[in-house]
């Protein structure tokens, strides 16, 4: 039941117009709203528990909303995560089926409606396989690869990594603004700001407000045999009086506990998202758990002081300005890479510079200038 066709034509643009709940004992009856008829495929996933419905590209005019307590949905997340799917994830209490799944017409009092309905269940239903019309694809495939010379290999190509995207907005701000829009607004800047220098080639992860599951992001990077990669991030802590710039580099030990705090919390962002990460293949595996690549964390080590020292000049910095943790995104074992924090959205001091264009400017020009002499250093501009 959880894999459904309109009877009719889909709309030429979609939109998800409310999200409404019916609460029973054992069950719970979620109804979607929307401006017309779609394909859509039904899912649970355990580990945590979620239902997920992916649905044909379409935009919201509601926001991520979180219910109280009591009822079998807790919350849920709506966003695109791939260019040909819209992704709504329920977050269930616990162990829950999908009952039942299906479409309804326009009537006198509602429009097109999506319902469906979730019962407590034993143990939660193994994942179908979706349709392949709306079937998240390969990330990497997507990604225009900058073109090659047979036998030479691009220098200086930057893979430039936006955080969360799609179903995970990531750090929400003191003001409302989300992590995600921060991360890719500045990622473009800093994209074009390093074409705009000599010598600098950049790919982005993503381009527009889709999800991309953390292994994705390391096999575009390695796929374009890419030089160096930065992740973009802009955190909350529960501390809002903190506030300033940080580099991140790998490493098996974290160096505090905030810095283990946070690598934990974005390590989960494709369960956010609704990821099924049970299966993985070996070399997937070998990329994120894999930390033989010494020469890598040293060469990253290298990278992330050269752009701290220029961070300093032109913007705030925490105390501890360079730390250490186990960032998923950081585990490609051939690519020197750092995760940027650019500032802290629980923070309104941070918000707002880096929301404000000066703000956005002075960091863009400190990690150019960083990037400048890490290849300089490595006597890759020669």
């Amino acid at each position: 039941d959880g894999d459904k066709r309109p009877a009719g034509g889909a709309a030429a643009e979609l939109s998800l117009l409310g999200v409404r709940f019916g609460e029973h004992p054992e069950r719970t009856r979620v109804v979607l709203d929307l401006s017309g008829p779609t394909s859509f495929h039904a899912f649970v996933l355990a580990k945590p528990h979620r239902v997920v419905v992916d649905v044909q590209p379409m935009s919201s005019r509601v926001k991520t909303s979180r219910r109280a307590k009591g009822g079998l949905v807790l919350g849920y997340r709506f966003g695109n995560f791939s260019a040909s799917t819209s992704r709504i994830v329920l977050d269930v209490a616990g162990p829950v089926r999908i009952e039942q799944s299906f479409l309804l017409p326009p009537d006198s009092q509602f429009g097109h409606r999506l319902v469906i309905d979730v019962r407590k269940s034993p143990e939660s239903v193994a994942a179908l396989v979706p349709p392949k019309s709306l079937a998240p694809a390969t990330h990497a495939a997507q990604r225009p690869i900058p073109r090659r010379h047979p036998g030479r290999r691009i220098s200086r190509l930057i893979a430039i990594d936006p955080g969360h995207g799609g179903a995970d907005p990531g750090a929400i701000g003191v003001n409302g603004v989300y992590e995600k829009d921060i991360t890719l607004r500045f990622a473009r800047d800093l994209k074009q700001a390093l074409e705009r220098s000599r010598g600098f080639r950049v790919i982005l992860t993503r381009s527009t407000d889709i999800y991309v599951r953390l292994r994705d992001r390391i096999a575009i990077a390695r796929e374009a045999k890419a030089d160096l990669f930065i992740s973009l991030h802009a955190d909350s802590l529960s501390d809002r009086t903190i506030r300033g710039a940080s580099v991140y580099t790998l490493s098996e030990t974290a160096s505090d506990k905030e810095a283990a705090a946070l690598a934990a919390k974005e390590n989960r962002s494709d369960i956010i998202a609704g990821v099924d990460l049970t299966k993985q293949n070996d070399e997937v595996m070998s990329i994120l758990i894999d930390l033989t690549q010494r020469e890598t964390m040293n060469r990253s080590a290298s990278y992330a002081n050269l752009l701290l020292g220029h961070l300093r000049k032109s913007a705030r910095v925490l105390r501890k300005s360079h730390r250490f943790a186990g960032f998923a995104v950081l585990k490609a074992p051939d690519i020197p890479s750092v995760l940027v924090e650019l500032g802290y959205l629980s923070n309104p001091r941070d918000v707002r510079y880096l929301t404000s264009t000066s703000g956005r400017q002075s960091l863009i020009e400190a990690i150019l200038r960083g990037t400048q002499d890490y290849y300089r250093a490595t006597s890759a501009l020669n």
